[in-house]
Order: structure tokens, then sequence, then C-alpha cells
């Protein structure tokens, strides 16, 4: 098998910036090795041809919030957890993402982030979906939005804090969720900033010159809008109005029908629009597993009829990011294009990895989906391996 090329053909192809008509991608090697369209001539000889009609072929999803899946969480950093979540996220056309750790005692955190680090660094694997960073989301968290965010570990922005789970992470932390009306937050904000961290304002119950004091300062994105946010009044804007005004900002939202309601994600898709909307999901370990009792990282999350809860507060989510292409493109008659743009360009452009994830270009590593034209998932390849989509 070494060395034959496999070769993808579509209807169309999007490769993050621009649309073919009857692309033609060939793959080696893990690789892109070359992007043509039909017209340029006949099919290579002796290639493994996968054709997707009617379908659109795309950038693999860039997930930047994520704690885990089948069973195992991120905390875990182990090879077998980062395996198992590897091989999920490929199927459902991950093709990278942000390891995204929850609120842990110190201790528990500096030794996760160590082994992620190790992680990270290893060669990828066909077929595995791998973290090109990591999402620190905690422990400088708001009390009154911790979700669940256990109380006992959030701790108060330090730098000398901060400094300590950066060199724990070997320097992959690229994306740190902060509540920025916290003492400390906006010093932290601009030092985290500095050493290349985006920081992402959440969890949190800021004003909205709260919220204003922390983007000056650099922050970049929003986390999961409206959850655990302060709500929306007319006269308060709080921290949501400026996330839903400032035209700078790049907002995640869950959109699996529970975490924010229809009427909510169209506000927030007229609010940030095509540039700066960007889809997660929050999956946490019961992604892709049957109800029952799972963990998010020391915290015990009851899974029923398609919910993940802890005392009865949300605990994350069971959604994949095929599937919450769908239900967005569903709740707002997005273009497939427009909505594309949302997994893809828009965060790797946030957590300025557009070199590793987001676009289709030779030389890049094949990562990549084929998707129909409601957005359903048909295909899906990751590091060269063609992952069935179901």
């Amino acid at each position: 098998m070494h060395g034959m090329r496999t070769v993808l053909t579509a209807e169309r192809l999007w490769d993050g910036t621009r649309l073919l008509e009857r692309p033609v991608v060939e793959i080696e090697g893990g690789r892109i090795a070359a992007i043509s369209t039909r017209a340029a001539g006949d099919l290579p000889i002796g290639a493994r041809v996968l054709d997707f009609p009617g379908a659109t072929l795309a950038p693999a999803f860039f997930d930047i919030h994520i704690h885990g899946a089948m069973g195992h969480d991120i905390m875990e950093a182990s090879p077998e957890a980062l395996a198992a979540i590897g091989s999920f996220l490929a199927r459902h056309g991950t093709g990278s993402y942000l390891a995204t750790t929850v609120t842990s005692p110190l201790d528990a955190t500096l030794r996760s982030l160590n082994g992620l680090a190790k992680q990270l660094a290893l060669p990828p694997v066909a077929g595995q979906t791998q973290a090109i960073g990591i999402h620190l989301e905690g422990p400088f968290l708001s009390h009154a939005k911790r979700g669940v965010q256990p109380a006992e570990y959030l701790l108060a922005p330090d730098i000398a804090i901060f400094d300590r789970l950066f060199d724990a992470a070997e320097g992959r932390i690229r994306l740190m969720t902060l509540a920025p009306e916290l003492p400390g937050a906006v010093e932290l904000t601009a030092h985290a900033t500095a050493r290349g961290v985006r920081v992402s304002l959440g969890h949190s119950n800021a004003t909205a010159a709260e919220a204003r004091a922390a983007i000056a300062a650099g922050a970049v994105c929003a986390t999961h809008t409206f959850n655990a946010m302060r709500s929306l009044d007319h006269r308060e804007p709080g921290i949501l109005g400026k996330v839903l005004t400032d035209d700078a900002l790049y907002a995640e939202l869950i959109c699996d029908g529970m975490h924010v309601a229809p009427e909510m994600v169209m506000l927030w898709w007229k609010s940030k629009g095509p540039e700066r909307a960007i889809l997660v999901t929050d999956a946490i370990s019961a992604a892709g597993m049957p109800d029952g009792e799972y963990h998010l990282g020391d915290v015990a999350v009851l899974v029923a009829d398609g919910r993940a809860t802890a005392n009865g507060v949300l605990a994350g989510s069971l959604l994949t990011l095929d599937r919450s292409l769908t239900n967005f493109v569903e709740f707002t008659g997005a273009s497939l294009e427009q909505a594309l743009r949302l997994l893809t360009t828009n965060p790797a452009a946030m957590t300025g990895l557009g070199n590793k994830a987001g676009l289709l270009a030779t030389g890049q590593p094949a990562n990549l989906v084929a998707v129909d034209r409601n957005g359903t998932l048909v295909g899906s390849v990751v590091n060269g391996l063609h992952c069935s989509a179901k």
C-alpha cells in the first residue's frame, strides 16, 4: 500500500477561501499531494478513488473546546485516552482540536498538562485526530458562574501560577478561559497574551465595563456564549452585551439545541456573523457513549436522554461537530459555505493555528470532510485515512 495515492472527487471543494467545481484531491503519505479539477485532465492511473457525488469537500473541523469522548477525559492525558478520543473525533469529521482541561487541584492540573505536552509532541497517526494545542478552562473562573467547575479548586488570577501551568504544558497552551471581573484578570490577560496564549472571556458575571477592560488588555474570544454568563440586561448589558456587539471578538457557541435555544443561536449568528462565530462541542467523556454515570475531571456527571448534568446543572455536552453543523444550518438557514467557516477558518484564525488547521493546501496533512447540501457528514479523512462517517 505504501506510496499508493488516494484520490478524492466530489461536486465541489471549499478550501477555506474559495470554491472549486469538480475537484480532484490527491493524497499521498498522509498529506495533500495535489489539488486540481476534473477539467485539468484524467484521474491519476492506479490510484484508489473515493468519490462523493453531490458533496462538498472542505477542511476537517477544528474543535477548540472539548473535554473528552468514548468514556475518556482529556485530564487523563494518557496515550489510551487520547487515542480513543482521537478515533472518535476522526469518525465525526474533526481533524484537530484543543485538548481542554477543567478546574481541578493545581497539582493534578500540572500533571495533566505535562502528560498532554508529551502526547502533543508525537507524530500524527492515520485516522486519529490529534490535539494541536491546549485550552485551559479554569482555574481562573467566577464562583457565581462556575457551572459545574468545582468551587474549591477555583483560583484568583495569578501570573506566577499561570507561568507554572504554561511551563508544565511546555508552552502548548493556546487558549485560556478567564473571568474578566476577578482581581488580577486584566493583568493576567495582558501577560498570557504576551506569551502567545489567546484569552477567552467566560464563566463570568462581569459587567460590560469589566469585559471591556479585559478586551482592551488583549482578550479575543468568548467561551460558550450565553452559558455560564451574566444574563443580558438592557441597562447593564454585562459581558454578553460586549460579546455580541464587539466586532473584533470571536465567540464560541454550543449548538446542540439544549445549551442555547434556536432563537438565541440566530441572535448570536446575526451578531457575530461568518467572520467571528465559532462552533464548539464542549463534549465530555460521555460523548459517543450510552446513558450512565461519567466524569468531567473529578466531577461525577449523570447522562440521561442526551443531557449531561451534575447536580442538575448542565455539564458539557454529548455533541459532535458534524451534528453541530447540521443543527446550525437548520436553526439559521446559513449557507453551507458560511457555516463551514465556523468549524474551520474561524477557530484557526482566532487561535493563530491557520498553518495547522482550517484550510486545504498542498503539503498540508490530509484532513478533509465531505458534506452534503444540508451539511450532513458523508466522509471524513484524517491524516490520510478515510474514516467511515458513522
